[in-house]
Formats: C-alpha cells, structure tokens, sequence
C-alpha cells in the first residue's frame, strides 16, 4: 500500500493486536511524525470474551471463550483490508505534517526541511538566516586557523636534541632528550655516523658543531 502514501514512501508499521498506529519519516531529514493509536474493536472484543470464557467456565464459558478465538481469528484474517482502511486514515492525519516542493517534487517535512517564504524545500531554497550563520562560523574557523598558523608555538620545545624513540644500544625506550635514561647511552646522533666529540650533537657532515662551534674531528 505504498502507493497510498503519496507524501513519504519511508514509514513503518507500528500496530499492535490492540490497534494500529503508523510512522511517517521525512525523506530529507529521516524525522519520524506517527498517527494517534487507534484501538482495534475486535481485538478488545475478542480480549473480553476470552475473559469471559475463563469466569464463567462450563458449557457457556466454553462457548464464550471459542467466540473469544473467533473473534481474535477473525481479526487476523480481515486484518489486511482493515489495516488499508486504518492506513488511509493515518495518511489523511499526518499529510498536514509534509509538504511538496514543486520544484524538485520531493515530499519533505513542513518543520524542519521546509522554507514558507519561498515554498521549496530547503534544498532548492536553503533558510538565509541558517546559510549566513554557517557561512560565518565557517569565516571564523578558517581565519582563527590563519591567526594561529602565524603564531609561533614552538618556542619552548627543543626539537633538535629530541633524540630517539628508541634506544640503539639497549632498545629500550629512550624518554627523548639527548641521552637515553635506562643506560646513558647519546641519542642525538644516533644513525648519524659521527657527533661533537664535546657535546655529542650530531654533526651530519659539518665541519663545525651547529650547538657549540667545537671544530669536527679528524
């Protein structure tokens, strides 16, 4: 019965055997609008002869209570044409809660996914009010990025004796610095091939210690 719900394709049945009750979702947004429950006569009528079928007992309540199934199985097997009708009740109570855009033709919800002022959804006629307050938070993301790109914040951090994650004498791990904190072995110049014979910097190839100006050994 899809077809039936001409403003949403998207809903699900949420009816129970005390009654029937149906939820729309908007096809842009996924929100859920459901219908008013709807008590089903029959399977309250059914419940009561079951009741009492058990009370009174004997012949009668034996007949009452297969009156009581009759009624459950009847219910079931009208369920389908009943279930029509109690649908295209719900579609008539929820069609107020969408809208037609009549531009792209889609059926959206009238709270969220709908502008009033041009009679689009908001995909074709995005909220100004929503698009100027995006545009601006977006404007102050990329400037604050911009402004704190040209600040220095590497002022107190020693990037050029960070040394090793990894010790290359015992393995371990190093802690950073310039020596290794398990057994005291340099890292700065680790896979250098030659540092400072007075600090131990690495001199990758220089003539002269970039830390401390000693000349590099022979």
């Amino acid at each position: 019965m899809s077809e039936m719900v001409f403003f949403t394709d998207n809903y699900q049945d949420r009816s129970t055997r005390e009654g029937y009750q149906f939820e729309f979702f908007c096809r842009r947004c996924g929100n859920g609008y459901s219908s008013t429950f709807k008590h089903s006569v029959t399977g309250f009528g059914g419940r009561l002869l079951r009741m009492g079928g058990d009370l009174v007992g004997g012949n009668v309540g034996e007949t009452a209570r297969q009156l009581g199934w009759d009624a459950e199985w009847t219910r079931d097997g009208l369920r389908g044409s009943t279930r029509d009708k109690a649908l295209a009740r719900a579609v008539d109570e929820m069609k107020p809660h969408f809208e037609q855009c009549h531009r792209c033709g889609q059926w959206v919800c009238g709270q969220i996914c709908w502008n009033g002022e041009r009679g689009m959804c908001v995909t074709c006629a995005p909220k100004l009010g929503q698009e100027i307050a995006g545009l601006q938070a977006a404007a102050q993301v990329q400037q604050l990025n911009q402004k704190i790109q040209q600040q220095d914040w590497t002022g107190g951090i020693n990037y050029r004796d960070v040394g090793t994650a990894m010790c290359p004498s015992c393995h371990a791990e190093s802690g950073g610095g310039k020596f290794c904190q398990a057994c005291g072995a340099t890292l700065a110049a680790a896979g250098a091939g030659k540092q400072c014979a007075k600090c131990g910097s690495a001199l990758d190839g220089a003539k002269f210690c970039g830390e401390c100006g000693t000349p590099a050994a022979g």
